[in-house]
C-alpha cells in the first residue's frame, strides 16, 4: 500500500511541484524553489508516516483484512512486476552505458567471469585498475591546447 501511494505521489504530485519550482526559477525566486523542494520531501515522509501510524493504530488484523480484500489478479500482477523491475533497471543502465568504446570491456569482464570463474568483485577491481591505466595513458597521449603566448589551457582545470 505504501509503495502504491509512494508511486502515485512521485508520479503525480512531484511533477506538479517541479513545474511550480520551474516557474519560481523563471522569476528568480529562490525561496519559492526551496519551499517546493521542502514540500516534496516532507510531504512524502508525512504521507508514509501517516500510513504506517494509521496501520499501527488500527492493528494488524485490519491491515490483513484490507490486504486480503485486494483481488488475486492484482497481487499476481504486482508479483510479476516486482520480478521484472530489476531486469528493466539493468536494461536501462546497459542502454546508457554500453557503446562502441566500452562494449569490449563489458564483454571481456563477462568472459573472465563466465569462463575463468573470477568473482564479480575481482572483475570490478580489475575494471578499476584498467580504468586508471586507460585514463593515465590517454592523459599523456592527448595534446594540450595552447594559446598564442604558449600558456597551456586544460578544460578540466575549471572543475
Amino acid at each position: 500500500l505504501t509503495l502504491v501511494l509512494k508511486n502515485v505521489y512521485l508520479g503525480m504530485f512531484i511533477p506538479m511541484l517541479n513545474q511550480k519550482a520551474d516557474a519560481y526559477a523563471d522569476e528568480a525566486n529562490t525561496r519559492g524553489i526551496e519551499r517546493m523542494h521542502l514540500i516534496a520531501g516532507f510531504g512524502l515522509s508525512l504521507m508514509l508516516a501517516t500510513v504506517v501510524t494509521v496501520s499501527f493504530l488500527v492493528g494488524s488484523s485490519a491491515v490483513k483484512s484490507l490486504l486480503d480484500a485486494i483481488p488475486e489478479f492484482i497481487k499476481h500482477g504486482l508479483s510479476v512486476a516486482t520480478g521484472i523491475i530489476p531486469a528493466l533497471g539493468f536494461a536501462m543502465l546497459a542502454r546508457l552505458l554500453i557503446n562502441k568504446k566500452v562494449a569490449p570491456y563489458f564483454f571481456l569482464g563477462f568472459v573472465l567471469m563466465a569462463y575463468l570463474k573470477i568473482p564479480v568483485t575481482g572483475i570490478a577491481i580489475l575494471g578499476a585498475i584498467v580504468a586508471v591505466i586507460m585514463v593515465n595513458v590517454t592523459a599523456f597521449t592527448t595534446p594540450r591546447a595552447t594559446t598564442e603566448q604558449g600558456v597551456s589551457h586544460d578544460d578540466e582545470d575549471d572543475f
